[in-house]
């Protein structure tokens, strides 16, 4: 398997495993009026993504709360459809499904894995799970931020934990060995899928020891994801990094030092939210914006602990 780094003109540069971002919805919304490979609108685009070629680029499926309950299959699939037709056909785009896939990745390659954000896409039909899973996606969050049919999300106040149903669909992710993404879950659904999930994640969430905020995790979640050999994905949503503003590089890194502080060297990555945000950490406003971040990352930690932050953390814990 390659390590975190690959060399070119002569220099070190590390790759990146980024766990979430939302470029399909911004496409899917856009109705055809913007364009994966250079709109200047997108946080995430092709043309960034080949400045740093042998990464590993995530792509989320979120269909948002105004589109019908019963149209929300539909609209996920449309999403798969653009992330097939405007993402894996461009040169060297490759389509991760295994872990072998990440392996066989060539230094010249960009893998994208299909992930979905939110358990509404499926309503009550284990059988349009499965059928996601046929089409590549690798991993699922049961909520977005409200309840479903699975669990109740980070932002609805009554508490529920996890359905019936939603039991039933981290058993059948366990079955395909795929990761069960913690973002967005309430405290009880989380503690839920604790009991239950043998491959969870946490995609895209911060500490709530520095930051108040429902979407992010207590120290003692990141412990129990810690002890189930799950990774943290640090976000750069400035709401979910600091109570004021603007939220700047130094409030990223204290998050990373805080799940380190918990035991976490080898549970951190990081998922961006790049396009499911309209508010931006000062220097780290797009992907390649990655170079700020991980210059600041080696004033602080070795070239190992770096490497395994921004890559290696999230690829050894891959489990499908």
């Amino acid at each position: 398997m390659q390590t975190g780094c690959f060399y070119g003109e002569g220099e070190m540069k590390v790759k990146v495993f980024d766990a979430h971002c939302d470029v399909l919805w911004q496409l899917w919304s856009a109705k055809g009026k913007k364009n994966f490979q250079n709109d200047p609108s997108l946080h995430i685009t092709f043309e960034q993504l080949e400045q740093r070629k042998g990464s590993v680029q995530c792509f989320a499926i979120y269909v948002p709360e105004i589109v019908p309950y019963e149209q929300r299959f539909e609209a996920t699939l449309a999403m798969i459809d653009i992330f097939y037709k405007q993402v894996l056909s461009l040169p060297n785009m490759k389509l991760i499904q295994t872990k072998k896939d990440i392996a066989q990745l060539e230094a010249n390659e960009i893998g994208a894995i299909l992930t979905l954000e939110g358990g509404e896409a499926i309503g009550k039909e284990m059988m349009k799970l499965r059928a996601l899973y046929r089409l590549g996606v690798r991993s699922m969050g049961l909520t977005w931020n409200h309840a479903n049919l699975l669990a109740d999300g980070a932002l609805e106040t009554r508490g529920a934990g996890l359905t019936v149903f939603g039991k039933k669909v981290v058993e059948e992710l366990n079955s395909f060995r795929l990761w069960t993404d913690v973002s967005h879950l309430n405290e009880k659904g989380f503690w839920d899928v604790m009991e239950i999930a043998q491959y969870p994640i946490a995609s895209h969430s911060n500490c709530y020891g520095l930051c108040q905020h429902p979407r992010n995790l207590k120290d003692e979640q990141v412990q129990a994801l810690i002890q189930k050999d799950g990774v943290i994905g640090v976000t750069f949503v400035p709401e979910f990094l600091t109570n004021h503003r603007p939220a700047y590089m130094d409030d990223i890194l204290r998050h990373v030092e805080r799940i380190c502080s918990l035991g976490g060297e080898r549970n951190i990555g990081f998922g961006s939210d790049f396009d499911g945000i309209t508010e931006m950490v000062v220097g780290v406003e797009a992907y390649r914006r990655y170079e700020y971040v991980i210059n600041e990352l080696s004033k602080r930690y070795s070239e190992t602990n770096v490497q395994s932050f921004l890559y290696d953390n999230f690829i050894n814990h891959i489990s499908f």
